[in-house]
């Protein structure tokens, strides 16, 4: 007895379809999207910076032109406050050297007239 061999077909309707290829849901914008706004905020941001370099530039402008408007001023506060240090000196010399005949307080000790004594404060 020979048995027939039978070929395994099939179900009816057939077999289900494998998936082979990688489904990946779309969520969230689009490519062109991204770009453009990742593009407006660059613009934006070197935009904004553009901006506060000139103020910054204008700020320091002003600050450099009030500082040579004040000089004036400084220079001649500055220019009492070694007056009144200079009195004060001669006045304390006077009184130091009373007793010394022919000191004449205030008057260089040196015999030139190249020496222009220092103008500075001595802190203590």
């Amino acid at each position: 007895m020979s048995a027939v061999p039978q070929q395994e077909l099939p179900r009816p309707g057939g077999f289900p379809e494998i998936r082979y290829k990688r489904y990946v849901p779309k969520i969230g914008p689009s490519g062109l999207a991204l770009f453009s706004g990742i593009t407006l905020m660059c613009t934006l941001g070197l935009y904004r910076t553009g901006q506060g370099n000139l103020e910054r530039r204008e700020l320091e402008r002003e600050k450099v032109w009030s500082r040579i408007h004040l000089i004036p001023l400084l220079q001649a506060e500055a220019d009492r406050d070694t007056y009144r240090r200079e009195v004060a000196a001669n006045e304390r010399e006077a009184e130091i050297m009373k007793d010394v005949k022919g000191w004449k307080a205030g008057e260089s000790v040196y015999n030139s007239k190249r020496y222009t004594p220092q103008t500075y404060v001595v802190v203590p």
